[in-house]
């Protein structure tokens, strides 16, 4: 009989350095076949998400709802499940929660972008956006790189305060950041995850800067300013997660970006650098079904 994990149990059968290895082992996969994923409109404004995936063991289909308004609604804006099958009876073998895989999975894609090309990991953390991924990556960065300062800038208030006192509650030092921009100059760790509807940083990153973009994850959707992702491809290092970015990675198309041409997370797995990059890295995550199979892998072996 399937397991129905809650949202609890699915993240406790997601520890962020663990869900982060098997992430890497996972693009060490050759068996690995991750189709297009598909997205439907919905009439209020949503879409629904079908994303299947499949190694020569496990099978999944994430099946999700993306909502930007759900807030107004009281409602988290990701709802769903992550369905998982044995590859080899068909039989479906465990159901996750979609919405705590989504958040868990792509903070530890960060992270693993991060062990991987960060030339510094000692924060502070800055975050961008206090909603769910703000918290998830605060847990990542957190139990991965071992991070004991952030700092975070949120439009709302409330929503920052909150992440500041999940902080504090993990022993972390928290601080409320009114200028993002002027902030990037003291943060060597940056992750932006806001709504991505409109640009929310314009300041260049330090030299030695580590930035996650997570927030703009169609060709649309933007949180950092055409001119410093430029720059950036000028002076420093742009690497996407997945071949998806290609047509997904709003900050780097609506700069005029050649995305095809930049080194995925996947080709520097495969191809680790000799050594950290000199100058600063920036990474952009627009999401794959395929980092969902990595997390039913992860929960299976737990």
């Amino acid at each position: 009989m399937a397991q129905w994990l809650t949202p609890q149990q699915t993240a406790e059968a997601l520890p962020y350095p663990a869900l982060a290895n098997a992430i890497e082992s996972l693009l060490r996969d050759p068996t690995v076949v991750v189709p297009a994923r598909t997205v439907q409109p919905l009439a209020g404004g949503g879409s629904l998400f079908v994303m299947p995936a499949a190694d020569a063991t496990v099978a999944i289909t994430k099946l999700i709802t993306f909502i930007p308004d759900n807030a107004t609604r009281g409602l988290s804006a990701i709802q769903g499940d992550v369905v998982v099958f044995d590859a080899i009876t068909g039989e479906r073998t465990a159901v996750l929660d979609g919405p705590t895989v989504t958040a868990r999975r792509t903070a530890a894609v960060s992270l693993l972008a991060a062990r991987l090309l960060a030339p510094r990991t000692d924060g502070p953390l800055l975050i961008v956006g206090a909603g769910v991924q703000g918290r998830s990556h605060l847990e990542a960065f957190l139990a991965g790189l071992g991070v004991q300062e952030v700092w975070v800038a949120s439009r709302s208030a409330a929503s920052a305060d909150a992440l500041m006192q999940h902080a504090r509650s993990l022993g972390l030092r928290a601080q409320h950041v009114v200028d993002a921009d002027a902030a990037l100059a003291h943060c060597p760790l940056v992750v932006s995850c806001t709504s991505a509807q409109e640009i929310a940083l314009r300041a260049r990153p330090r030299a030695d800067a580590f930035v996650a973009a997570v927030g703009a994850f169609t060709p649309r959707m933007v949180e950092w300013a055409p001119e410093v992702c430029r720059w950036l491809a000028a002076e420093g290092l742009l690497v996407v997660d997945t071949r998806d970015a290609d047509h997904e990675a709003g900050d780097l198309l609506q700069a005029g970006i050649d995305v095809h041409a930049l080194a995925t997370l996947g080709d520097l797995v495969r191809h680790p650098p000799a050594q950290r990059p000199a100058g600063p890295v920036f990474f952009k995550s627009c999401g794959w079904g395929g980092w969902d199979l990595a997390a039913a892998r992860c929960a299976r072996q737990r």
